[in-house]
């Protein structure tokens, strides 16, 4: 249902927006835990997608690194405009937004990008937010599931929340936005960060390549594979315990990559169970482990990465704990909580 509601947002802007200069939705794409099959059944329901902008007609979108050499990679989205004279045949009666007066412009266009949703001339993730978040509350009335659903926005600043809601069913919708890195599955996205990350920085997520790992390990490996229930159980335990989900993500991405599919099987489950714990100890005490995108020779070809990522180095993502031993000895403390519960 949330992949076709999504389809039928985007077809209702290219119908009514147009003739617009707002960034172009691309078709949603799911992520995270619901699409990737091991949310746990405790927890609410919440359908992540992405949803990939690509700019107007005359603008372009640059990705502009903030924040080189550290483990989050942040950028900004920086927003030019293009000349538009000799692509009438493309684009038909548009002005160019650079070689017509503006009192023309004024009157007989729509405002440019920088106009709207940019800070400077970066692309502005609340005011984007802002602005996709009222085009939907418009598109739910055109859709026909707004006759049985009831749909209630969710204030966020960072992506575009809403809970649907029918009888006693109810569900969440959370939608990042993402700028594409080259022609890849990485993106800069939306996606809420630290506390007080400025509204112009968009954050390297590489949630849409880890989905379609999964997707491809669903392909791949017997019926009965257990790698999602090993997720799940593991996903239902750390609501207890002060340790990341992404890491356990992690831990469970490398060793479908290194242990054989058939080993996966349903009779296999306790097994797998200890080879995560057997890892993840393994990484703890050696205040390593490797992002499983980056830098990783190993990845299944039809994953589609910019060329500086097959080449780059592994990040670590337990780096935090080289540099302390208190938050070491933390994570050792939760780990020793995550296999006794």
């Amino acid at each position: 249902m949330i992949m076709g509601l999504m389809d039928k947002v985007t077809h209702i802007f290219r119908q009514h927006w147009s003739n617009s200069f707002y960034p172009l939705p691309q078709q949603a794409i799911g992520v995270g835990s619901t699409f990737e099959g091991w949310h746990p059944h405790e927890q609410d329901v919440v359908y992540r997608v992405l949803v990939p902008l690509s700019p107007p007609p005359g603008h372009a979108f640059h990705l502009v690194l903030d924040t080189a050499g550290t483990l989050q990679r942040n950028f900004c989205v920086l927003v030019e405009l293009l000349c538009t004279c000799t692509r009438k045949k493309l684009w038909g009666n548009m002005l160019c937004f650079l070689h017509h007066p503006k009192e023309e412009l004024a009157r007989r266009q729509n405002p440019n990008l920088l106009h709207t949703l940019c800070t400077g001339a970066y692309l502005d993730v609340k005011k984007t937010v802002l602005w996709f978040s009222r085009f939907i509350r418009v598109a739910w009335l055109l859709l026909p599931q707004s006759h049985d659903w009831h749909l209630i926005l969710q204030p966020s600043r960072r992506s575009c929340k809403f809970q649907l809601s029918k009888n006693k069913e109810s569900f969440m919708v959370e939608i990042i936005f993402g700028v594409q890195q080259e022609d890849s599955d990485i993106f800069v996205g939306s996606q809420p960060g630290e506390a007080g990350i400025p509204s112009t920085t968009w954050l390297e997520t590489y949630a849409v390549a880890e989905a379609k790992f999964f997707r491809h390990i669903s392909r791949q490996a017997p019926q009965d594979s257990c790698h999602c229930k090993c997720l799940q159980l593991f996903a239902h335990y750390l609501m207890d315990v002060d340790f990341s989900s992404y890491a356990l993500k992690t831990v469970v991405m490398h060793l479908l990559n290194s242990i054989p599919l058939t080993e996966w099987h349903r009779g296999d489950f306790r097994q797998r169970l200890m080879d995560i714990l057997r890892y993840l100890r393994c990484s703890l005490e050696k205040k390593q482990l490797h992002h499983f995108i980056i830098g990783n020779k190993k990845l299944p070809m039809e994953i589609s990465l910019p060329s500086s990522f097959r080449a780059a180095k592994p990040l670590n993502l337990f780096q935090h704990l080289a540099s302390s031993p208190y938050a070491q000895k933390k994570a050792m403390q939760e780990y020793i909580r995550l296999v006794y519960q």
